[in-house]
Formats: structure tokens, sequence, C-alpha cells
């Protein structure tokens, strides 16, 4: 075990909110001030952060998909987003 839990953690990954024309959203100035956070707490961790456009329409689709009850879905958009977040990542550094 390590300081960081059950997992080996090397890399922590955050979303980055743009505009559909690319422009970084008003969001992301408070979004980089979380990442330089999160570096200087966890100096010894790889912090990066991918594009999260389009991320919440992929999991609103997903969950219409599955038939998820209207009710839950807010409940939920934010974990199934965080999954696409995390899959463009692992996808990126194949």
């Amino acid at each position: 075990m390590n300081i960081y839990g059950l997992y080996e953690i090397d890399t922590i990954v955050v979303g980055m909110p743009y505009l559909l024309n690319g422009d970084k959203a008003q969001r992301a100035e408070k979004t980089e001030k979380f990442i330089h956070k999160l570096k200087c707490k966890y100096n010894t961790l790889k912090i990066d952060w991918i594009d999260e456009r389009f991320t919440t329409v992929a999991a609103h689709k997903t969950m219409n998909f599955l038939d998820v009850n209207k009710n839950k879905k807010k409940d939920i958009v934010d974990t199934i987003s965080a999954v696409y977040i995390l899959e463009t990542y692992v996808n990126k550094n194949k």
C-alpha cells in the first residue's frame, strides 16, 4: 500500500472545459487553479488535463441508450462523464 491508498497512482487526469470553438470556457480559470493546487499537493504525481467537450453529451447519450430513469440521470452524469474523460486520456496515451 502507498500513501495514495490501495492502488498505485501515477497520474491524475482533470477535464478542462473548452467552448465549441476551442477557446477555454470561463470555468477554465478555476480548473487551472485547481490543477495548480493538485500539483503542489501531489508533486510526485503527473497531473494532466484532457478536453472535456462533449463528455456530458456522450454521458446523456449513454444513459438514454441504457434507458436510465430520468430522475437518476442528474446523479450519475458526472460519473459517466469522468469515465469518458479517463477513456479519452488512456486512448490518447496508448
